[in-house]
């Protein structure tokens, strides 16, 4: 009899989703590049769901160079002018200045810090918030540390980025474990 594995709720039995909740979702990442994909992500899902971000993810590599910041931030009107025709993506023109905007912060942040990621990490002390939610109802969408980080980095320029995505990003790159109790991802990361 094969066991059962129980997860999140809000993955449901999509393919892709199960697979962004096992194998990212909550795992604490601490790489520029990733951070930044996910930066260009969330910012891109902002008023949308994240699986229609999750569908154009290869999408966007193509069209934002592979997530690197450096090639992203030299981004000009041309290159607006083409992500704007791209269908693989989401065509909104403010999303896409925001994103070469947040490049350039991106960079300038991490040249700061050292990192982007110990900017980041340094919010929660270096170590992931672990909740012990029980049921999905219980997870907040916002919290008041997002709220903090998110000030802090619209003050350094960013955009798209209020504290609603904020959290999003803190959970998807495990700077919190929102994991419910009974998933099975949440023992592996606490």
């Amino acid at each position: 009899m094969a066991e059962t594995i129980t997860r999140c709720t809000w993955c449901g039995d999509s393919e892709l989703y199960v697979k962004y909740h096992d194998e990212e979702w909550g795992i604490p990442v601490r790489d520029d590049q990733k951070l930044f994909e996910f930066i260009v992500l969330e910012g891109a899902q902002a008023g949308l769901s994240w699986i229609t971000i999750l569908r154009r993810r290869e999408n966007y590599r193509a069209a934002f160079a592979g997530f690197d910041a450096l090639k992203v931030a030299r981004f000009g009107d041309n290159d607006v002018t083409r992500l704007l025709g791209d269908s693989g993506i989401i065509r909104n023109k403010a999303k896409i200045q925001s994103t070469i905007k947040n490049a350039k912060v991106f960079l300038d942040t991490a040249e700061e810090f050292g990192s982007f990621a110990v900017y980041l990490w340094r919010f929660v002390d270096n170590t992931p918030v672990v909740n012990a939610w029980a049921e999905t109802s219980q997870i907040p969408a916002i919290t008041p540390l997002a709220e903090k980080i998110s000030k802090d980095m619209k003050k350094r320029g960013f955009s798209f980025f209020g504290p609603t995505v904020c959290y999003a990003h803190m959970q998807a790159t495990g700077m919190v474990n929102d994991h419910l109790t009974s998933c099975f991802r949440y023992g592996a990361l606490t």
